[in-house]
Parts: C-alpha cells; structure tokens; sequence
C-alpha cells in the first residue's frame, strides 16, 4: 500500500510517499480502508520533533513512521475480538493511541477509538471531526462548565479547534466572540459568532470588556493578561499556545485557581469515543459543520502540512485518500 513515511524529525521535505506493506489487525483490533484524514497541530509538532517534550518516545528519531491520527473510512477486516464493527461499516476516529498512521491508504486501528459514521457525512467531514472537536467540547464543557447565556470568547477562532469551539458554545446556547485575523472574521460570522476581533487591530485582554469563559487555542499572552479579562468568577482554559504561556498557565494557573474565583487551567489532549458520538450527534442536528479550508490528496501531504504550518487555514487540512479499487 502507499502510505507517506518520514524517518527522521525535520520540515515537511522529510515526508516520503512510499509503498510499505499492509498491515494486518490484531485480534483487538480493525483494518480499515482510509479514505480521508486530517491535519492536527500533533502532526506538525511530531513531524518537526518540536517542542522538544513530543521526543519522550523518539529522541532521536520518530517513534512513528506514518503520521495521520484522524482518519475517516471503511473496515476492511476485523481481529476475532472485536464485538462492535463489521466488514463495510464506514467509521471515523482518532488513532493517536493506536500507533497513528491514517496517512495511508490502510490503518489498524482498536475499535473502542472508533465510532460510526453517520451516512450523511463525507469522509472528508467525518476525518476533520475527531481531535479539533473534542477538544473544544471538552475545553468548553468539561474544562469550562459553559452555561447558557454567558459570555464566551473563543481567542484563535478561526482554525480546526477554534471553528468547532464556536458552534459548540452556540449550541449551549452561549454569546460567542471569535479573536482571529482579518481575513477570518466573515467565515467566523458565517458559523454562529456574535462578535468578531480582529486580533491585529484589538487587544481583547484590553478593551475593557470581560468575559465568563475563555477558551484558549493560541496562547502567546502573559496569563495575567487573560485574568484580566475574566469576570470575577471567570474560567480561562488554555487548549494551545507556546510553550512558555503552556509552562506558565501550568504553574501559575492552579496557584490562580486556588486563592481567588478564577479559575484558570490548561487541556490535555484526552481522546474520547463517547465525545466523538456526541459530536456526530450536533452534525447530525445541524448545530455543527466541519469547516474545511483545503483537501489535499495523499501523495500531497507536505504540501498540506506546510500550508498548515504557516498557521492560515481557515479550519481544518484534510487529505482525500483516492484508491484505485472504489469498493
């Protein structure tokens, strides 16, 4: 099969198309058929071996050969174990604690990372949704307990986490006010924002206004910047950002938390089979639509993952895997 290796941490030049061989699901496991996948910030940090904590499990050189942890597609055989899925059935999920590998035209994957495709996805829409999805969810929901009515500010909106973060907190019924660059703030009106900034004119953290629950994808302000801009019983929750912000709401967040009402925190990146069905139940409500900016096909995946790189795309990076056997 054809699959895009890389064997040594390095730009997206280091990503080879090659023909590797197929690999077979253990007994826990399925074989799925990929038809499309996408890119995540994991993808871009494991491929330049930066910051330097994603080499606890490759120092020197890359753990895993085939990046790729959200995938969409159709399983192809399974191990005798498995209870939940069939031969046929379309699925989508993320692998990253199965040994990654969805940018390929095969994966195996355990069957409790996976959850049925609704028939009206696209294979393209049900790859953009696992890690960005959840993330927000759990960022907003669990992380943030958001409540109706607040005042919700979703501060790098326009990317893969940022664009579902902003329908997730409509359909909790909150006020959403998406932080992005200008050429982002018609698509994020277009999905439900009340209120756009434009990063590069207004500095959210002082205009005066406050909010009830930020949501954090693009971190790169001191932490008493984003206190500030908290009501007086306000949560800030951190879902990206650089490292330092990262080590500084670490250390400082839980000292924030503790002697005062604000509550400040960061995400861990925590893959769940139960979010993942939930999110396909607000697509298949209507409340909630990947956005998708750019669809490479597999033999492009530097080419995607350099465009992602660059920190543009407005949403999700998704590459389409073409088979010559459509079945």
């Amino acid at each position: 099969m054809k699959a895009i290796v890389y064997t040594k941490y390095g730009t997206a030049d280091v990503l080879k198309l090659k023909e590797v061989e197929k690999p077979t699901p253990k007994d826990n496991e399925v074989l799925i058929k990929v038809h499309a996948a996408s890119v995540n910030s994991w993808d871009w940090d494991l491929l330049r071996g930066v910051p330097f904590m994603v080499r606890l499990e490759g120092l020197l050189k890359p753990k895993y050969k085939i990046l790729g942890a959200d995938i969409a597609g159709r399983v192809e055989a399974v191990g005798k174990d498995v209870k939940q899925y069939l031969p046929g059935d379309e699925v989508f999920g993320d692998i990253s604690g199965c040994s990654w590998g969805g940018f390929a035209e095969y994966v195996c994957a355990r069957e409790n990372a996976l959850t049925l495709k609704s028939t009206s996805m696209t294979f393209e829409k049900a790859a953009a949704i696992p890690q960005a999805a959840v993330l927000a969810l759990q960022g907003l929901r669990d992380k943030g307990q958001i409540q109706k009515g607040q005042k919700v500010l979703i501060n790098g909106a326009g990317g893969g986490v940022g664009t579902f973060a902003v329908q997730i907190a409509k359909s909790f019924g909150a006020e959403v006010i998406g932080v992005d660059s200008t050429k982002k703030l018609d698509m994020l009106k277009s999905i439900g924002a009340d209120q756009v900034i434009d990063y590069t004119q207004v500095d959210f953290t002082q205009n005066g206004q406050r909010y009830d629950l930020i949501l954090d994808v693009a971190g790169y302000r001191s932490i008493f910047d984003y206190k500030r801009a908290l009501t007086p019983k306000g949560t800030y929750v951190m879902v990206g950002g650089s490292m330092s912000r990262i080590f500084q709401v670490m250390f400082l967040g839980p000292w924030i938390s503790m002697t005062g009402n604000k509550k400040m925190g960061i995400l861990m990146h925590k893959p769940n089979k139960n979010d993942q069905n939930f999110m396909k139940e607000l697509f298949e409500a209507g409340k909630v639509a990947p956005v998708i900016d750019r669809c490479y096909p597999l033999s492009e995946v530097a080419e995607a993952l350099r465009y992602f790189g660059e920190g543009h795309p407005k949403g999700k990076v998704v590459i389409s895997v073409e088979h010559k056997n459509k079945s």
